[in-house]
């Protein structure tokens, strides 16, 4: 089957039209959707009508399924979580920071698959920023600093009772539960190698980061601040425009996202899987 790649001409991104995701795809086509995956670390393809067995098909092709903490998955599926909102939600938009899915995990998510099935006729926009690029350009002083470093990532801040989905959240169609196990640490590696590319990226940023490893907490604050303004610059960013029927798949290795709101007044739903990570994260 053949592929059409058409590159965003951003920092990262590409469309990807020719295949059916409806049906069982080749080994061939597999491989070069993985190939295109690796390149350009956030892969469209529109025009799609999946059904969830589809999308869970789909995702099983790059890895097994990853899990998803704190996020109850829809009704009848472990694997397939709703990222919604009702059009008369107030409460702050779900996921609008940087950040890589759930790098608090001690082995994260190497991708995420995401499928629009109700999409808002403005605003929404989902925003990545190439980390392999972010850290080719950093600055020989700013690079020192963060060698050999590793950071804490908890995901206190954000699904502990006292964090921004926590138990003062209200009004949120998503079904999110927060607990006291989101306190935990793990540690992972400020600058590291890509598992499967070799190439060296950054990994993570403040949200799920919440310190350094030997650093106190207000020097590395101070260093996880400038190097947050330093990875979410423009010049690494790719702005993703969503339509119905499209699935996006981006690679958590190689890049942050953030989602955006701007569609108030307006229903938005997007079924959610994780493509599981078969190693360790290493330096």
């Amino acid at each position: 089957m053949t592929l059409t790649i058409t590159p965003s001409g951003q920092a990262c991104g590409a469309s990807v039209t020719g295949p059916d995701l409806s049906r069982p795809l080749d080994d061939q086509t597999i491989a070069d959707i993985r190939a295109a995956w690796l390149t350009h670390h956030v892969l469209a393809f529109p025009g799609q009508k999946l059904s969830d067995d589809d999308l869970e098909r789909f995702t099983q092709y790059f890895g097994p399924f990853g899990e998803d903490p704190y996020i109850a998955p829809i009704p009848g599926r472990k694997h397939i979580i709703a990222v919604k909102r009702k059009a008369d939600e107030t409460g702050p938009v779900f996921a609008e920071t940087w950040h890589t899915d759930w790098s608090f995990q001690k082995t994260p998510p190497a991708g995420t698959c995401l499928y629009g099935i109700t999409i808002p006729p403005i605003g929404g926009d989902t925003l990545f920023t190439n980390q392999h690029k972010a850290l080719a350009e950093m600055s020989d002083e700013l690079r020192r600093q963060l060698e050999g470093r590793m950071a804490i990532h908890s995901a206190r801040n954000g699904y502990g009772k006292a964090g921004l989905y926590g138990e003062k959240d209200e009004g949120r169609s998503m079904d999110i539960r927060s607990s006291d196990e989101a306190m935990a640490t793990e540690l992972h590696p400020i600058i590291r190698k890509h598992p499967e590319t070799g190439e060296e990226g950054l990994f993570g940023c403040v949200g799920y980061i919440i310190g350094i490893e030997g650093m106190a907490e207000e020097e590395g604050w101070t260093l996880l601040t400038e190097l947050y303004r330093w990875q979410t610059r423009p010049e690494f960013q790719y702005r993703h425009k969503w339509q119905p029927d499209m699935l996006l798949m981006w690679d958590n290795r190689s890049c942050l996202h953030m989602a955006t709101g701007g569609y108030q007044g307006h229903d938005r739903l997007l079924h959610r899987t994780t493509i599981g990570a078969r190693e360790s994260m290493a330096a």
